[in-house]
Parts: C-alpha cells; sequence; structure tokens
C-alpha cells in the first residue's frame, strides 16, 4: 500500500498530464509525434524480437500500432495486444496484427477477437508521466504487475511526450523502471 502523500500526488500529476495531453492542439501533437515515432522506428530497428507487444490508443495516446505492425510484418514478427483477463491480474498479450478482428474488452479497450496467447520479447507502454525510467501510468498497476510476473521479463520500452517528465516520483517496491524512455527528443537507455 503507498503513503496517502504518494497516492495523492501521483493522481494530481496523473490529472494534470492527462489535461494537458486532451487540450493540446492537433497541429502540436502532430509536430511531436512524427520525430517520436522517428525515434520508436529508430529503437525497433535496432532492437532483436519476435513478439512485441503493443496497445490500443486510448486518452490521446500516440498510436504506435501502424509503424509496429510494418515492422514486424518486415521482419515476420508476431504483434501482441495486452488483454485484461481478469481484474487485478498481470495482462495476456494476444496475436494480432492490423486488420485482424477485436472485440470490446476491459474499459471498453479493443482486444484481439480470438485468443492466442504468446510471450512478447518486447513491449511498448504509454506513458503517462516518467521520472528517470520510471513510468506513471494510469494507476491500475497491470503493466508493472506483468513485468514482475512474466517468466522472462521483455525489454521494456515507454513511450511519451517530453512535457510528461515529472519531478517529485518517489518510486515504490511495486514500481518497475523501463529499459528505455522514448520521447519526441531522445531515446533515454537505462
Amino acid at each position: 500500500m503507498m503513503p496517502p502523500e504518494i497516492t495523492e500526488w501521483r493522481k494530481r500529476e496523473r490529472n494534470r498530464l492527462l489535461e494537458i495531453r486532451r487540450e493540446m492542439p492537433l497541429t502540436e501533437r502532430a509536430a511531436l509525434i512524427e520525430p517520436l515515432l522517428a525515434n520508436l522506428r529508430s529503437l525497433l530497428e535496432k532492437l532483436s524480437f519476435d513478439v512485441l507487444g503493443i496497445y490500443w490508443p486510448i486518452k490521446r495516446e500516440v498510436d504506435v500500432r501502424p509503424l509496429a505492425d510494418e515492422v514486424c510484418r518486415r521482419r515476420g514478427a508476431t504483434l501482441a495486444l495486452p488483454v485484461v483477463v481478469e481484474k487485478g491480474a498481470p495482462l495476456e498479450y494476444w496475436k494480432w496484427h492490423m486488420g485482424d478482428p477485436v472485440e470490446r474488452g476491459f474499459w471498453n479497450i479493443p482486444v484481439p477477437k480470438h485468443r492466442e496467447v504468446v510471450q512478447p520479447d518486447a513491449v511498448i507502454a504509454p506513458l503517462v508521466g516518467f521520472h528517470d525510467h520510471y513510468r506513471l501510468g494510469y494507476g491500475g498497476g497491470y503493466f508493472d504487475r506483468t513485468l514482475a510476473a512474466a517468466s522472462r521479463r521483455p525489454f521494456a520500452i515507454g513511450i511519451g511526450f517530453e512535457f510528461s517528465r515529472v519531478e517529485g516520483y518517489v518510486p515504490q517496491p511495486h514500481d518497475i523502471p523501463m529499459d528505455v524512455i522514448v520521447t519526441e527528443s531522445a531515446i533515454y537507455e537505462r
């Protein structure tokens, strides 16, 4: 259990950052997304993986699906989406490619229609905020729980904007640092 002051700080920062993302003009957002995706492409081209876990974008997150699908198809790698199969449990990653059928899952987020569980070698997770290599997510703990439970920990890539960098983040025992953070300005390796 997190101390109440840390819980409150994270909630406040999360709300502040989501508001900035929500209010950002589309032209400004597009100007940030282009170099961010270029940095992500550069990283993915260097990484070795057979299975890449991504996410279905919500709340104005960066859509990495087309880029990840293109890279995976070219390499003959498998793409996968995370699925909440049980509330409070680690996520499962199910095989998926652009165009495959989806259905509404937990929180109404689309998930692959057919369950084919795969173990990602690398995963991309959206950031609400970040400090050093720690990711501030939506507060459910699903991604950290998934990394902690993995029999073979995947290479973890956090993706977000520079304005999402926060000061005052206090890592807790359950927080797992990303191996790399990708923004529009840089690729921050641990």
